[in-house]
């Protein structure tokens, strides 16, 4: 109850006052959205399916101090429902996990067949003068270059298939910046899990020949000696991006040939919000085969991105309107000798309102025996 009381003098404390950006001379600015997630999983159309709703409310607030010091707040607030929550504790316990090193996320209500999660995902003061930058909290540090699979990202990496999720997960961490010049920037972090795991590491990009390059260098998840790079720029009429990440244990340097992950992949957008993409990722020590659920995992590490050898995605969106995109997506595994396929639609409906469909087909063979799963999820999102 006391959890509870805090979150809620919180919250009015910020909607008491009136939301004003920082262009306008004032402090606070809010933010969010509510949106609507009916999803269903099944194995064939036969059934039988597994129905699931999620309520999902965002608020977002920041406020500028004075001209070096900014603060924000986030809040994830999501009501679950359906099928899962109704088999057991399991689906509300896993939900109310949290990876950082301090715990903010709380289930506040449960039932039988319902539960109510809150969860702080950004909670950060940022401090800047002149050529410095420093960030305290809980943030989203993104070190990615590529759009699909980001080796790069090894403090807070998330999953493709993730798709009430487009803030993206952050990290407990303390960020240092330093611009030498206008296309040049220095970075050391240093953030830490809910199970005391320290990544540490050091990142310094710069612009050269039209592309923005970086090379990085640490320690990652108190076991594995990393470094990496990663580019982004032009080629012709196409964006050409990549990383790659080298992995090795630390207490076995030696004696270990370690893991690396090299993606690249090219983008282009056309002048009606069309959009190609092809990226490729290759990794010398997949996890293996396992079981395709694996890939809906959101806590992925940047070390275990892959699941064969060699992948391959494309995407394609269509721009039929200004208003309405529709889109498909695929992958493919050749050593799950399977694939991934994602059809999608977005239709803005009016101003701050979105509409979308996203049916998610995995397909693969696993230990000789043929695995399929199917999500489709009904999304209604209101943005203010």
């Amino acid at each position: 109850m006391t959890r509870i009381k805090i979150l809620l003098q919180l919250s009015l404390l910020f909607i008491s006052v009136p939301a004003f950006n920082q262009e306008d001379g004032k402090k606070i600015a809010i933010s969010g959205y509510l949106s609507s997630v009916q999803s269903v999983m099944f194995d064939t159309l036969k059934g039988p399916f597994v129905n699931d709703y999620i309520l999902h409310n965002r608020l977002n607030f920041k406020s500028w101090l004075n001209d070096h010091i900014t603060f924000a707040a986030e809040f994830r607030n999501r009501l679950f429902t359906g099928d899962m929550a109704k088999a057991g504790k399991t689906y509300a316990v896993l939900t109310g996990s949290d990876d950082g090193f301090v715990d903010m996320s709380w289930n506040l209500i449960s039932g039988k067949s319902f539960f109510f999660n809150t969860t702080i995902d950004r909670l950060w003061v940022d401090i800047s003068y002149e050529k410095f930058q420093v960030c305290a909290g809980r943030q989203r540090i993104n070190w990615g270059q590529a759009l699909v699979w980001n080796p790069n990202d090894i403090f807070n990496t998330y999953s493709f298939f993730d798709v009430d999720y487009i803030e993206r997960p952050g990290c407990d961490a303390v960020r240092l910046q330093y611009y030498p010049s206008w296309s040049s920037a220095l970075e050391l972090a240093v953030s830490a899990g809910s199970e005391k795991d320290i990544t540490a590491a050091g990142l310094f990009r710069f612009s050269r020949w039209g592309y923005d390059i970086q090379f990085l260098a640490g320690y990652s998840n108190s076991s594995d000696i990393v470094a990496g790079a990663g580019w982004s720029g032009p080629a012709g009429s196409f964006s050409f991006r990549g990383e790659t990440t080298w992995f090795r244990p630390a207490e076995s340097f030696l004696n270990s040939r370690g893991t690396i992950l090299v993606t690249a992949g090219v983008d282009r957008i056309f002048s009606d919000n069309s959009v190609v993409q092809l990226q490729m990722m290759y990794c010398n020590d997949p996890q293996g085969p396992g079981t395709l659920t694996k890939l809906l995992a959101s806590g992925l590490s940047a070390r275990n991105l892959a699941f064969s050898k060699f992948t391959l995605f494309g995407q394609c969106v269509l721009a039929a309107t200004p208003l309405l995109n529709t889109g498909l997506s695929s992958m493919w595994f050749p050593d799950l000798k399977g694939f991934f396929a994602g059809p999608s639609l977005e239709w803005s409906m009016a101003q701050n309102v979105d509409f979308s469909f996203i049916w998610q087909h995995f397909n693969g063979k696993t230990d000789e025996l043929r695995s399929r799963i199917n999500l489709m999820f009904l999304k209604f999102r209101y943005s203010f």
